[in-house]
């Protein structure tokens, strides 16, 4: 159901680090919030020329847009003199807030609500400080913690109305996987191939699965989004640079190189593979909504805080999931973290993806059952704006 909120005025900043990360997770929401709950958004970006890759409507070159509703602004160290806070400010992952913005916010009659959107996790901690008040040590201004997650007690994860049931209807007609295949300019497929989406950070182990899939008794159709696993792929197959719009063929191994996407065109995508890697957080969240099985790049950090947060995903995702085909998803999961022992894993995998794809396409139902990110943010500041 829509909202009861009225239309808030909202200034979302990103600052683009990864392509399909900060700026996938912020256009998404930013659309949700106004095309499904009727809310005003101004999305200001650091990297307009990265975002015109996701979204290829965008101009690099202009300072103010509008696009779908949403007014895009650079957000550069010089802001527009009507910049004038809206209703809610949202900062994507800790980015900071220009100081004039703050000042700004300070001045209002009304401060607005201010909130800052965490990084996905699993982990259980996140249920105590989703929420979490911090005054801003300089203008007083409360900040809320709004955490992303998989339960009831967090802020959910990003999904459009009824974006599961139009994968499944999409799923179920295989005409619409090889219409939209030929479109991205793919020959017919092998009907016999298990056709797998490869979307991952570079990894060393790549070129031994790559080795194993070409020797291996089944066909495998890899198809690759542009990005920077192509040179350890290449070093695998023991042959040149590759770009996209390249294909190459490895005995059973059919490789397509394919162009960087939009949101939309990667979403049908992850539908229409038996197995998707996926990396980071926006292709990740996207990977559970399609219903199959996959694996899970996560983006590492020097503290090895990723490998927690990792085994707390696949512990949360497997509840209920018989021993051994936990087991075969942990396995492929840590090798292909690990960048070792790669081989032994995916058979591992592979022996279990009916196991695996029955419950990808059950998962959904139970991760949206508290509703999806969009929807409690505006419960959230519906209630906040009550309180005040």
């Amino acid at each position: 159901m829509p909202s009861t909120t009225p239309a808030l005025s909202w200034d979302i900043f990103c600052n683009v680090i990864d392509n399909y990360g900060d700026i996938g997770v912020t256009w998404r929401l930013a659309r949700q919030l106004c095309q499904e709950h009727g809310q005003r958004v101004r999305l200001w970006v650091d990297d307009l020329r990265s975002f015109s890759r996701l979204c290829p409507d965008i101009s690099p070159n202009l300072a103010r847009q509008d696009h779908r509703g949403i007014e895009v602004l650079h957000w550069t160290t010089e802001l527009p003199a009507d910049a004038l806070p809206g209703d809610v400010v949202l900062d994507a992952f800790g980015c900071t807030l220009p100081e004039p913005f703050l000042t700004a916010m300070a001045r209002c009659r009304r401060p607005p609500l201010w909130l800052n959107l965490e990084y996905l996790t699993a982990e259980e901690w996140i249920e105590c400080c989703h929420g979490m008040v911090s005054p801003h040590p300089k203008y007083g201004i409360n900040r809320y913690f709004f955490f992303p997650g998989f339960t009831a007690r967090t802020g959910g994860i990003i999904a459009e109305r009824d974006i599961v049931t139009q994968a499944r209807q999409w799923q179920q007609d295989p005409n619409n996987r090889d219409l939209f295949l030929q479109s991205l300019g793919l020959p017919p497929l092998d009907p016999d191939a298990l056709i797998v989406s490869l979307f991952a950070y570079e990894n060393a182990a790549i070129g031994e699965l790559m080795r194993f899939w070409a020797s291996g008794p089944q066909p495998v159709t890899c198809l690759v989004p542009e990005g920077r696993i192509l040179s350890d792929i290449a070093a695998g197959l023991a042959r040149g640079p590759l770009a996209a719009g390249d294909h190459a063929q490895a005995g059973a191994l059919t490789l397509h190189v394919l162009p960087f996407s939009d949101q939309d065109t990667y979403d049908r995508l992850l539908w229409s593979c038996d197995v998707n890697f996926v990396r980071g957080e926006d292709s990740f969240m996207r990977a559970q909504l399609a219903g199959k099985p996959m694996i899970w790049h996560i983006y590492p950090q020097e503290d090895a805080a990723h490998w927690v947060k990792l085994d707390a995903f696949c512990t949360r995702y497997l509840q209920g999931v018989a021993p051994e085909v936990q087991q075969a998803m942990l396995a492929l999961n840590h090798a292909w973290n690990h960048c070792q022992a790669i081989v032994p894993a995916w058979r591992q995998f592979i022996a279990k993806r009916l196991e695996l794809t029955v419950h990808a396409t059950e998962w959904p139902r139970a991760l949206l059952a508290g509703g999806d990110l969009a929807t409690r943010l505006m419960r959230f500041i519906a209630a906040k704006r009550d309180e005040a």
